[in-house]
């Protein structure tokens, strides 16, 4: 499919998606919701990728959806939008590669979003973020009211979400709403390092990894507890197999 908004590009076992709209600062707009849903479909069962990293063009990751798109909408066009929205960006989430965040530049409103909706996230060191709803008279729409507090806490969603205030790269590292911080001629390498190390390892490990943690984080503890138990035999007899004859064996293993 040929994209007008999206950039993918494969680079051995990762995507590398890049987002290009710079000169509307990569903002969110119908196209790209529609563009991002046909690229999820596209490589969702692609088990040649083991890792995809999204990224922005020029100064900005995303500095929010298209206000000139939105701003004359009803009460129920803007329903429509924040499902559209949170259906892509929740199928994103599902992916059964880890999806990584390189955020370049301006993370606010649907691009904080979108980068929360990503497994984990690296910052340039120039990167700002921001849930800047608020300051227009509206909530974020992509479910930002639910992931910031899930990966943060409490008192510091409700701090970003009800101030609009926004924060640098090291306050988010330190709310913990990334994982790591960046130059920002280091912040593409970085992020190839961690999707290829990741890429390297069992990648039926690393899928029921992310989708035994995601769906245990929704469950009371034991029943998460014995979701785990029952994911654990999975890769008995084949891919764990492999891995540890490998290790008795002082070997690489060679995955499947």
């Amino acid at each position: 499919m040929n994209y007008t908004i999206l950039k993918p590009q494969a680079e051995g076992p990762v995507m590398l998606l890049t987002i290009s709209r710079p000169s509307a600062l990569n903002a969110l707009n119908s196209v790209f919701f529609s563009e991002m849903d046909s690229f999820i479909s596209s490589v969702q069962d692609d088990k040649t990728i083991r890792a995809l990293i999204i990224t922005g063009e020029g100064k900005a990751f995303v500095a929010g959806a298209d206000i000139a798109e939105m701003v004359n909408m009803s009460p129920d066009e803007g329903r429509a939008f924040s499902a559209t929205g949170q259906a892509v960006f929740n199928r994103l989430s599902a992916l059964p590669f880890p999806v990584i965040a390189a955020i370049n530049g301006f993370a606010l409103g649907g691009g904080m979003e979108l980068a929360m909706a990503c497994d984990f996230r690296i910052a340039s060191s120039n990167a700002k973020f921001g849930q800047p709803e608020v300051n227009l008279g509206l909530i974020p729409g992509y479910a930002g009211t639910q992931r910031l507090p899930r990966l943060t806490n409490m008192a510091d969603a409700l701090y970003l979400l009800t101030t609009g205030e926004v924060i640098d790269a090291t306050t988010a590292l330190q709310m913990r709403l990334v994982q790591k911080v960046t130059e920002p001629e280091a912040l593409l390498d970085e992020a190839r390092r961690l999707a290829n190390l990741i890429a390297a390892k069992g990648p039926l490990a690393v899928k029921l990894v992310k989708q035994v943690t995601r769906k245990g984080l929704e469950m009371n503890y034991s029943v998460a507890e014995t979701l785990e138990q029952q994911h654990f035999g999975d890769p008995f007899g084949n891919e764990g197999a492999e891995g540890m004859k490998a290790f008795l064996e002082k070997r690489k293993p060679v995955w499947g």
